[in-house]
Parts: structure tokens; C-alpha cells; sequence
């Protein structure tokens, strides 16, 4: 079975070519609340897409299902989702929680009108993973390395695939039956982590999806339609084929990868630690 792929735009015509070349979750971020404090200084995405958003994009769709991350939990959490499911989100995704308590709240407020997701992304719910996973009603959960990596007071994101940390979350969650998925990819090919070594890692733990992330395709460097077309076309084909050739590998090879990632990993910290004294 193929990662559910998930592209984040507010544009419907790159939604439509996104759903076109076989992404299968749009996702809007409405997220807004404390990002900019958690976030403003590093090189990541802050969205501000909005609330009316949901509705031009559900209505550019014909098969891809709409993810909806909106604000951690607040004082206007349930209007919020509210008007999220009355506009057709299919999936509500929750941010930065911490316990229990938000996640209870969360579910309570979607009340099965849409599917929920999890963004877990704080070493607070990392603690609190088993008493949270007793709630019901948590339809899928994906772990969120930017923040989560931030959190630790890690440099680089993929330390968490490296040392353990996302292994053990993706085994918790097995063991409860709430499909999962981690962070990000890039094209095949690209990326600080090549995106071929990150997808093995999904098929050796379990994972059912991932987020194409902003460099698989940068549409603020583009304005060119018919090239972001071929990107898209081009790259998602690309993944297919590779899932394809991956489903069919043994377990030794899905662990020879596993310690290849562990490798790269460690090259990159050490690299960066370099750039860190020199500068």
C-alpha cells in the first residue's frame, strides 16, 4: 500500500494540479497561535492561510480528501473547528498539544463530523504518549520533526529518526491501530537526507504518510503553471515507482538503510558542528 501523500497549499489550482499527479491529502494550516514565537527566526514556512480558505479549496477537489491543521486548542477552538467541518474538511489535524486534557477536548469538539489527526510535536506529549493514546477517537497521528526537533534543542530535524525517538512513537501507536506517519520529503534525490533513505524508513516502521514538503515544490519560485505541472507529474511518479521497487525488499535491506540513515545522520551533525565553531 502506497504513503498517502500530503501537499500544503491554499492555492486551487495548484491544489488541482497537486490532486491531479496523485497527492492524496491538500492540507491548509490556519495554525497562527504561538508559531511566529516558535518559528520566526529559523528558515520554515509560517502559512497564514485562512479560515475561508477551506471552502475554495474543498471545492477544487474531486478525489483528494482536505486536511485542516487548525490553532492548538483555545478559547475559539470549537468555532473554529465548526466552521473547519462546515466548509468540508475531512481530516482535522491538532498542533502542538501537550496532554490528555487538549487531545480529550479536540476529539470532543470534531465529535466524529470529520476524521482527526494528532500533530505530535512536543516532548510534553512524547512523555504523555500512553495516557493520550487511551483517548478515543484519535483516527490518525502524525509525528511533527520541526518542532518536535526544536523542543529537544536538536539542530537537525532527522536526529529524531536516527536516535530511536520516532521508532519507538511509531511502535506505540501500532500497537494501539492508529495509522501514523513523520515529517517531510523531498524529490527523490534532493534533500539534506535523501528522500529514497526517509521512505524506506516509512516502509521499515510502518508509516502510511508523509508530507511532500515545501522544496519537493517551491511554487513561490515558480509562476510557470506548466513547469509546476511536470514537477508535480514528474515527482510523484517517481516516489510510485520507488514504493513500488521498496515493497519488494527483505527485511535485511530495510535495516542496512536503517544504519545508513544513522550514518548520514551523524555526518550532518558533525558537519554542522564545524560550521558552528568556525563561525
Amino acid at each position: 500500500m502506497n504513503l498517502n501523500l500530503m501537499y500544503i497549499t491554499n492555492n486551487p489550482v495548484i491544489a488541482k494540479i497537486a490532486e491531479k499527479s496523485g497527492v492524496d491529502w491538500i492540507f491548509l494550516d490556519l495554525e497562527i497561535n504561538g508559531k511566529e514565537e516558535r518559528q520566526g527566526h529559523l528558515d520554515t514556512v509560517i502559512s497564514r492561510h485562512k479560515i475561508s480558505d477551506v471552502n475554495k479549496i474543498k471545492g477544487a477537489l474531486t478525489k483528494s480528501k482536505l486536511v485542516v491543521r487548525v490553532n492548538p486548542i483555545f478559547e475559539g477552538s470549537q468555532t473554529e473547528i465548526k466552521r473547519v467541518i462546515d466548509d468540508g474538511a475531512d481530516i482535522i489535524m491538532l498542533p502542538y498539544f501537550k496532554c490528555k486534557d487538549e487531545v480529550d477536548t479536540f476529539v470532543k469538539y470534531v465529535d466524529k463530523r470529520a476524521k482527526t489527526m494528532l500533530l505530535l510535536e512536543t516532548p510534553e506529549a512524547v512523555e504523555n504518549i500512553d495516557d493520550i493514546l487511551n483517548v478515543n477517537g484519535i483516527d490518525y497521528i502524525h509525528i511533527g520533526l520541526n518542532d518536535l526537533h526544536l523542543g529537544y534543542g536538536m539542530k537537525f530535524m532527522f536526529e529524531l529518526l536516527a536516535d530511536g525517538t520516532v521508532e519507538r512513537l511509531c511502535n506505540k501507536f501500532k500497537s494501539v491501530g492508529i495509522p501514523y506517519g513523520f515529517g517531510g520529503i523531498a524529490q527523490l534525490g534532493k534533500g539534506e537526507l535523501p528522500a529514497e533513505k526517509i521512505i524506506t524508513e516509512h516502509y521499515r516502521l510502518g508509516s502510511s504518510m508523509v508530507i511532500l514538503s515545501r522544496s519537493f515544490c517551491n511554487i513561490d519560485l515558480h509562476d510557470n503553471l506548466e513547469f509546476i505541472d511536470n514537477i508535480f507529474h514528474k515527482g510523484v511518479k517517481a516516489i510510485r515507482e520507488f514504493e513500488k521497487d521498496n515493497i519488494l525488499k527483505n527485511k535485511e535491506y530495510l535495516m542496512e538503510n536503517k544504519i545508513a540513515v544513522i550514518r548520514k545522520v551523524t555526518e550532518i551533525q558533525n558537519s554542522q558542528s564545524k560550521y558552528l565553531v568556525k563561525k
